[in-house]
């Protein structure tokens, strides 16, 4: 199977002349650091780009049912779009790592080893840092970043050490490695938050969409999970098959009308831990689909519902252009005990991965 693999691999090589490999070009600096752009294309000319400023995913080229290529993860084409004062206000987030804790705690407060501790906004996110890079080549090309925050930042305890891996399979699977380390018992909860649309322009609603999950955690007035683990069938909120996102989008459902659309915590089905399917993507026109795979506990799904800021206007991108799947421990989880815990110490190291899975539907 291996030498089948190998050979099929050779002769798509000969038939499209597109060469596995990742390449870099500078992009700028960023509080004195320089910042690279790394672009990895795999040998069917699938093309993810990935930059070490926040440890971005700025783009990615899929193929139709047609073989005609698209950008498919809606990004920007300097970091100064990354970086504008109105970017960096509205939160943008466009295809960052999120971290320490993505999402919301309650009251910014939470418990470690009965102490408290209260998340505060001295120092930066994830996503607002320059990590260090260490490009990968070959048949299957790759990009490892690394970045150490330190015990204290934003009131976290522990001095922890994040690795975030992003690989291009030969089968057009873009793979996040998560992991991080830490020097004492802290919380962490790392995601990805790019947006989809898998048409390429537009907006998504026209997309379908797959979930494996029968509940949600719904929040409260700041949309902060109470514990409340509520069963989506007969709601506006069950996608266990697929659905028009933009089906029940302004639904009178209270939930739909605090964050304008859809933007709820789901419980995925299955074990965390294992690898399995959380959400499958498509786009009738083009025929392109996404499965996002992961060991993950939850998902949020959040379906772009307020105005873009300016550089995204000015690249085509509409509100609810693109949806966002982003597989991560639950908003809150740290005051949540029935829910999968984010606690890492020294002996329980983070590991999670999520894959986008790109293809296309007959």
């Amino acid at each position: 199977m291996i030498e089948l693999a190998r050979i099929s691999a050779f002769l798509l090589l000969l038939v499209t002349g597109v060469q596995a490999r990742v390449t870099s070009a500078p992009w700028g600096y960023w509080d004195g650091q320089p910042v690279t752009l790394y672009t990895l294309t795999n040998a069917n000319g699938v093309e993810a780009r990935i930059t070490n400023y926040g440890a971005v995913l700025v783009g990615v080229r899929a193929p139709d049912r047609k073989g005609m290529f698209a950008q498919v993860v809606q990004g920007f084409d300097s970091l100064a779009d990354y970086t504008s004062a109105d970017y960096l206000g509205r939160s943008a987030h466009y295809g960052a790592v999120l971290g320490r804790y993505a999402n919301r705690i309650k009251d910014e407060t939470y418990v470690v080893d009965g102490v408290t501790y209260h998340r505060t906004k001295d120092g930066k996110t994830f996503d607002q840092r320059v990590w260090r890079a260490k490009a990968g080549n070959g048949a299957e090309p790759s990009v490892t970043l690394t970045l150490v925050d330190p015990d204290g930042s934003m009131g976290f305890p522990g001095t922890v050490h994040v690795q975030v891996t992003y690989t291009l399979t030969r089968g057009n699977v873009l793979r996040l490695d998560y992991r991080a380390t830490t020097d004492r018992p802290t919380i962490v909860n790392m995601t990805n938050h790019a947006y989809f649309n898998l048409a390429g322009e537009g907006t998504v609603l026209n997309h379908l969409l797959t979930l494996n999950a029968d509940a949600i955690t719904p929040g409260d007035a700041t949309n902060t999970p109470t514990g409340e683990v509520r069963d989506v069938t007969g709601t506006v909120f069950d996608f266990r098959r697929p659905m028009r996102i933009g089906a029940h989008i302004d639904d009178p459902d209270p939930l739909i009308q605090l964050v304008h659309g859809y933007g709820v915590n789901y419980r995925l089905n299955g074990r965390p831990g294992t690898l399995r399917l959380a959400a499958r993507l498509e786009d009738p026109v083009s025929g392109r689909t996404m499965e996002e795979w992961t060991t993950q506990s939850d998902m949020q799904l959040y379906s772009g519902n307020y105005m873009p800021p300016e550089v995204a206007l000015q690249k085509g991108y509409h509100r609810r252009g693109g949806v966002a799947l982003e597989a991560q421990r639950a908003p809150n989880a740290p005051n949540l005990p029935d829910f999968a815990s984010p606690l890492v110490t020294p002996q329980k190291p983070l590991h999670e991965i999520t894959e986008f899975r790109f293809g296309v539907s007959r």
